[in-house]
């Protein structure tokens, strides 16, 4: 078992809406800022390394969610995903790219927000881009989604009752073209099925992933006692694991089983920093660092 250094919890100074961050379900680090939506919120949290006390929100999406927690499941957009774009018409300092599950009809809204403080954001509709995911698998559950030089992966999600994880990839100019607004939604290139094992029976399933530089990439996943993509179950343990350049997975690191890392970036030492989901509303998610030889 590793165990991660445990750095701060995501916390916001009073007058936020709330106290925390808590289903931390994305993580981008753009130099000592650390960018991170949560799948039951309407904002995008924003943290410093340099500041272990407090961070801010900006909001992705208009209107309220409720509070009780039935209806607040129903009502969220379920942001899963949390990208960093190279700069592109219109974003001059790159972009921020949010996106929902897909998992319910609800869940296909996202964002591209620029980096800029004057850049207007874009409300994507991922309807048109989910479609033929829905027709591919049982049922979709978009939980990570990346640049990998010139594809973009999504990652689809399985689970104790459908344990097909899988890599979807697209071209990333056409996939930028279709944000922009120039292009019709693409469809993949390929979807490449990849078999991430188990950890005390239960399937692991991917909750997110982060490129290297030298074309291999990173994920994090997590075995959770559910049969489907809507209902929460008991984590039973996590994962951090590498793809080789032939596909190949290869597991890096079994977490101790009290973390459910939603989320991942690779910290500017190389070591490779962690949110986390407690699946409770009342405990704030955590910020772990984790160190890896690769």
């Amino acid at each position: 078992m590793s165990q991660p250094e445990l750095l701060r919890h995501l916390r916001l100074p009073p007058g936020a809406q709330g106290d925390h961050l808590s289903a931390a379900s994305a993580l981008v680090r753009v130099d000592r800022n650390l960018f991170v939506v949560a799948d039951d919120e309407l904002h995008l949290g924003q943290f410093n390394l340099d500041d272990m006390h407090g961070g801010s929100l900006l909001r992705l999406f208009e209107g309220e969610l409720p509070a009780e927690k039935k209806a607040r499941k129903a009502a969220k957009p379920d942001l899963e995903v949390l990208a960093l774009l190279p700069a592109m018409d219109g974003f001059a300092a790159g972009a921020l790219l949010a996106l929902g599950s897909g998992s319910t009809e609800g869940r296909q809204r996202g964002v591209l927000l620029g980096l800029e403080a004057s850049s207007q954001s874009r409300l994507i509709d991922l309807a048109p881009l989910y479609q033929p995911l829905h027709t591919h698998f049982s049922e979709l559950n978009i939980e990570g989604g990346f640049l990998l030089g010139e594809e973009f992966l999504l990652l689809q999600r399985g689970n104790q009752g459908q344990a097909s994880n899988a890599a979807v990839q697209y071209g990333w100019s056409e996939l930028r073209d279709w944000l922009l607004g120039r292009a019709a939604a693409p469809l993949p290139r390929a979807i490449q099925p990849l078999q991430l094992g188990e950890l005390n029976g239960v399937a692991l399933g991917f909750t997110d992933g982060a490129a290297l530089a030298d074309g291999r990439w990173l994920f994090s996943a997590v075995a959770e006692n559910t049969a489907d993509s809507y209902n929460d179950g008991a984590c039973l343990g996590a994962m951090i694991g590498l793809v080789e350049h032939d596909g190949q997975v290869r597991c890096l690191a079994q977490l101790d089983g009290q973390w459910k890392v939603e989320g991942i970036a690779l910290a500017q030492d190389g070591s490779l920093l962690l949110v986390t989901d407690a699946d409770d509303p009342q405990v704030a998610a955590s910020l772990l660092r984790l160190p890896l030889e690769l």
